[in-house]
């Protein structure tokens, strides 16, 4: 196996702040979180291993292993999670009676207007503080406009209701 052609990280020093790179963590709604998270690599091991190295080290360029591997572990379980969770929106839209979900729907693109309406009062926040807020709803509302495409998905795909 070449060397060369394995995925390499930067060489730059990596700060928690790296972690915030791309979208945050999907949220999980509990009705199906047993099913989406199954057999998932949750990364709590390195997260444990990486929070150790902090608390001994107390500086984030001695602990440069523990949060590349995080950052890796956590970037392919979030596309594993979204993918899952995509799916089952779109598993419930073909299976579950069309008045429930035309109701989910309904619940799911209220929760966009709200997160739409939070993203824009979030624009107005200074700082650190709002970029965080920013980077949260965005992920979020990003996240809850594929799941209802997602379920609209599997409702178009009924065979004739």
């Amino acid at each position: 196996m070449d060397v060369d052609s394995q995925p390499t990280m930067e060489e730059t020093i990596l700060v928690g702040d790296d972690l915030m790179m791309g979208p945050p963590s999907p949220i999980i709604p509990p009705e199906i979180a047993s099913h989406v998270l199954e057999g998932v690599d949750l990364c709590d091991g390195i997260l444990k291993n990486l929070f150790l190295c902090l608390q001994i080290n107390d500086i984030e360029p001695f602990c440069q292993d523990e949060l590349a591997m995080y950052k890796q572990c956590a970037e392919k379980r979030d596309r594993e999670l979204r993918k899952r969770l995509q799916d089952s929106e779109q598993k419930l839209g073909l299976s579950m009676p069309l008045n429930d979900a035309k109701e989910r729907a309904s619940q799911l693109e209220t929760e966009v207007t709200s997160l739409d309406r939070r993203l824009i009062l979030a624009s107005g926040l200074e700082g650190i503080e709002g970029f965080r807020q920013r980077w949260s709803l965005h992920g979020r509302l990003t996240d809850t406009k594929k799941r209802l495409e997602s379920l609209k998905q599997g409702m178009e795909n009924r065979k004739g209701e």
